[in-house]
């Protein structure tokens, strides 16, 4: 049976970093065309979109239409009507917001990226519907090392230090309310400035920040601060599948998610 709330979904698939060794690798403009078992990134993802009663319309974050035209599959999914582009901007956070504008009432929205060929129909219907029982603002998903290097002991993952747990983000993110904004734009005044550790200082409060970089805050705490400091509920769900947090930012990213994938044949 249908929700009654459905998701907008936002694909992030814009080329962000010149040089990107996936694509280059590949010799293709963007890392979102690179074949995967013999299909698209974008492609794998917008199946495991197009298969969850959670979803509604789906919109893809790019720079222009004629990116996703070079790939035939991908074309054909654009003269369906079910999937539209909205053009990127000059960052993520500004991408979407500017996609939220675009959209005109798109709320609940789940944003996703391009670089995830392994999602599945079971972590975005997990996800959403923790989310939509949340009473939450904005959630995000997180994966803990635990669970990731049971499955996957040789993955390189970036992980987040709590007291308790390290947690890898999953690339998920639900935007429920309009009061999710504060949260992007809050991080897009951060993301002009990544380079000057001392902004999240001024941000958060330097002993906030001095906590979580020792791992003496415990998940909840650092989710109360954020709340705290964005005046909002933010809140995350804990993935139970390892592959949730596994994307595609090197080459090495590439071959592990395509060995996943054949043992899954």
């Amino acid at each position: 049976m249908k929700p009654r709330r459905q998701f907008t979904v936002l694909v992030m698939a814009a080329n962000r970093e010149a040089g990107d060794p996936v694509a280059e690798g590949h010799k293709l403009s963007h890392k979102c065309l690179v074949p995967v078992a013999g299909e698209t990134m974008l492609g794998r993802v917008l199946g495991a979109l197009d298969q969850s009663l959670h979803v509604g319309r789906v919109a893809i974050s790019i720079e222009s239409p004629d990116v996703i035209n070079r790939d035939t599959d991908l074309a054909a999914l654009l003269t369906t009507g079910n999937i539209t582009v909205v053009p990127s901007a000059a960052s993520p956070c500004a991408s979407v917001l500017r996609a939220l504008d675009d959209l005109g009432d798109p709320w609940p929205v789940l944003v996703t990226t391009a670089d995830h060929p392994l999602l599945s129909l079971a972590m975005v219907d997990h996800f959403c519907g923790k989310a939509l029982t949340s009473e939450a603002d904005v959630v995000v998903a997180l994966a803990s090392a635990s669970r990731i290097l049971a499955d996957y002991p040789d993955a390189k993952r970036t992980f987040l230090p709590f007291r308790g747990e390290r947690y890898s983000g999953c690339n998920l993110f639900a935007l429920m309310t309009p009061r999710a904004t504060r949260a992007v734009d809050f991080w897009r005044g951060l993301e002009a400035h990544r380079k000057h550790p001392w902004r999240l200082f001024r941000a958060f409060g330097a002993m906030a920040v001095i906590r979580f970089l020792a791992g003496g805050m415990t998940l909840t705490a650092a989710l109360a601060a954020a709340s705290r400091r964005l005046g909002l509920a933010a809140a995350a769900i804990t993935m139970p599948f390892a592959e949730a947090a596994i994307d595609v930012d090197k080459p090495d990213d590439l071959a592990l998610v395509e060995e996943i994938l054949r043992r899954r044949k």
